[in-house]
């Protein structure tokens, strides 16, 4: 499957959508100066405890202070504890775990207040980004996440993706990782180091142990509550995470952010560091790849079944849960032939649908799915088998429950960040108020033109909503052509679909706005 990676940058901030074929699959987005992001690690201090939630609230810098329950502290909390104190204190001065005392493990079933106290010092890592009113999930559990493995500090144990099957192969991955692995630290061996070459999976132990190693030094000089490592950014991560043979470009349209991605890809594949590119052209790129057009298409209330003939997925959202409905349009007639099989048919292409929904709205908690009806429990079995094979692509933790007898499929979906929400609609104008009627707004345009033509040398880019610039463009003797006529200066018109109807934006060729205006 042909995949490619589109990233945005734009005012610190960036947009990654990952397309199969064509299709945008996952969309992430990012703001650059967001300083509590899942996998960083931090310095906190216990604010206050909560033994009727057996919970602790920390703070780590955030306004509102993170949530560490108790079933979050981990079984070696108490060596990590005094690890944290010796390194703070100088009484350890290397970040080598070969020789330090492990504690006894805190019991599963305990109590906060009889391991943690206000006002103690914790290393911890963020497993839930801050969503609404609350702050971010944290453990005290720390992994570092590479490429092919995970380095967890003081657990020797090497354990191996359930989804590595052959034999052979685990025997070869789990001797080799022995063998290269620091001693005081666990390594779970991730899917994708299966037929990995010993260079690549050394190399990946390497960077996991200097980012150890960094983490170390760190906390030496760090004041609490302060950060002290960051996860890779948002299109390395992916790239780390998802990087494999099915890629075939990757476009960007931040220079520095090619130069980075290229240095990454030299160190996992640098065969295939060429295949990022650097995007310079005056059409957004999400523009040029249609993403902005998908998001419209892909997150409204209704959501059309590629290639089903009319079927469709009604997506609302409570307070408690999500819930899709399968509707199957014209699709299906009672009492006809062969609709026990044409009912399968499109449960299955709404089921894959689902899956894709899923991952692009970063949908979690509980989601309930009433599909079409089905009285056949041999096609109810390959609706949920084929549901979780489409399933098993997403990376966030899920479970699904087999079929009830109504119909329903039950999934829950780890929530680790909020849950994406497009506009599809726009407001009416109406309603708020007067606005400039379109023919002023078009004076407007040209009026802006002829200012800034007196000073600017240079091309002209005019960017506008699709409907304004159809109507700017066309006939033999459109508006742009008048202009061009008038003016002796030639404004290329450039259609954005993020646009409302009443918005435009005139660049220069360094892409700077020069003017602009928004309903």
């Amino acid at each position: 499957m042909k995949k490619e990676l589109i990233i945005s940058h734009e005012d610190d901030y960036t947009k990654i959508a990952l397309l199969e074929e064509g299709r945008l699959f996952e969309l992430h987005e990012e703001e650059m100066k967001s300083d509590f992001v899942v996998g960083d690690l931090f310095l906190g201090k216990v604010k206050k405890l909560a033994p009727n939630l057996n919970a602790a609230f920390v703070n780590i810098g955030y306004d509102k202070d993170a949530f560490l329950h108790y079933q979050d502290l981990g079984p070696e909390y108490l060596t990590y504890s005094s690890f944290l104190k010796s390194v703070i204190t100088k009484k350890l001065d290397t970040p080598g775990l070969k020789n330090f005392p492990i504690e006894k493990e805190i019991s599963k079933n305990g109590l906060i207040d009889k391991v943690l106290a206000k006002d103690d010092t914790v290393l911890l890592q963020i497993t839930k980004e801050p969503i609404s009113t609350k702050g971010p999930r944290i453990s005290t559990q720390i992994s570092l996440t590479g490429r092919f493995l995970v380095l967890i500090p003081f657990d020797n144990k090497v354990s191996i993706s359930k989804k590595i099957e052959d034999s052979a192969e685990k025997i070869r991955l789990r001797t080799l990782i022995e063998s290269i692995k620091p001693e005081g630290f666990g390594v779970i061996i991730r899917t994708v180091a299966e037929g990995k070459k010993v260079a690549e999976l050394h190399n990946d132990m390497n960077q996991l142990v200097q980012k150890w190693e960094a983490t170390f030094k760190n906390i030496q000089k760090a004041k609490v509550p302060s950060k002290i490592l960051s996860e890779e950014d948002k299109a390395s991560m992916i790239l780390r995470d998802n990087f494999n043979a099915d890629f075939v470009n990757i476009f960007c349209d931040d220079e520095q952010m090619v130069s980075d991605m290229k240095n990454y890809l030299e160190v996992i594949a640098p065969e295939r560091k060429n295949i990022v590119q650097f995007y310079d052209s005056h059409i957004p790129l999400m523009e040029y790849y249609n993403v902005e057009k998908q998001l419209k298409q892909s997150f409204g209330k209704h959501v059309n079944i590629p290639s089903s003939k009319g079927a469709y997925l009604v997506i609302e959202h409570t307070e408690a849960l999500h819930v899709i409905d399968v509707n199957s349009g014209n699709n299906i007639n009672s009492g006809k032939s062969g609709n026990k099989e044409h009912a399968l048919y499109v449960n299955k292409m709404a089921a894959t649908e689902i899956a894709r929904q899923l991952r692009l709205r970063d949908m979690g908690g509980i989601i309930v799915v009433d599909f079409i009806d089905m009285i056949d429990a041999n096609h109810r079995r390959d609706l949920f088998d084929h549901l979780r094979a489409e399933m098993e692509r997403d990376k966030a933790r899920h479970k699904i429950l087999p079929p009830s007898k109504f119909g329903l499929i039950q999934i829950t979906r780890q929530r680790t960040r909020p849950e994406k929400v497009i506009k599809t609609k726009e407001d009416n104008p109406n309603e708020n108020g007067e606005i400039l009627a379109p023919v002023v707004i078009v004076e407007k345009m040209e009026e802006t033109i002829r200012n800034i033509i007196q000073t600017h040398k240079g091309k002209l880019y005019l960017h506008v909503h699709p409907f304004v610039e159809a109507y700017l463009t066309k006939g033999i003797m459109s508006v742009q052509t008048k202009w061009y006529l008038k003016y002796k200066k030639w404004v290329t018109i450039i259609p954005r679909d993020s646009f409302k109807y009443l918005e435009y934006k005139l660049l220069n060729s360094d892409k700077k706005e020069l003017s602009g205006y928004s309903n």
